[in-house]
């Protein structure tokens, strides 16, 4: 029976493994939907004048340096791909330990976050986050939405 047998509880075993491997790809999937972001904003930032640099490693707290030829920015990108009650929900955080902490200015300059379905991006000075582990962004114009002056405020970082 091979990879076909059943046993009366649960699955074959070909479907406990198909399972499995659905379960590593969508973890690698977040990290790829991380890196696919990263590439958007490499050119969506070029294509708008910017000198771009990343850090090697991945020890620093931003993930790239933007040159807008007076000043240079430490931008963190985060990404985003799920509607929840009408709000895409970014992390404004990063871990410690066992814990989280909002990025602080010593840290980043800004936090760039790409909501993916909507092709938007949000380029959020890190004062207006500073208490902030988590944002509700709002990319379809929804009031509530705080952070809507944010959307596309690319000038923010232009002399």
């Amino acid at each position: 029976m091979g990879d076909e047998s059943r046993d009366s509880a649960g699955p074959t075993r070909a479907e406990a493994k198909q399972h499995s491997s659905a379960r590593k790809i969508k973890r690698a999937n977040s990290k790829r939907k991380g890196e696919l972001s990263e590439a958007a904003f490499l050119l969506k930032a070029t294509s708008l004048g910017f000198g771009v640099a990343k850090p090697w490693g991945d020890s620093e707290r931003y993930d790239f340096i933007l040159d807008s030829r007076e000043r240079l920015w430490r931008v963190q990108v985060k990404s985003v791909g799920t509607l929840r009650d009408r709000a895409y929900y970014v992390n404004a955080q990063r871990r410690i330990g066992r814990g989280v902490v909002p990025y602080a200015p010593s840290e980043i300059d800004f936090l760039v976050a790409h909501v993916i379905p909507e092709s938007a991006w949000f380029i959020i000075p890190v004062e207006a986050i500073m208490h902030v582990k988590t944002l509700r962004l709002y990319p379809r114009g929804d009031p509530k939405g705080e952070y809507r002056r944010y959307r596309e405020a690319w000038r923010l970082m232009k002399p």
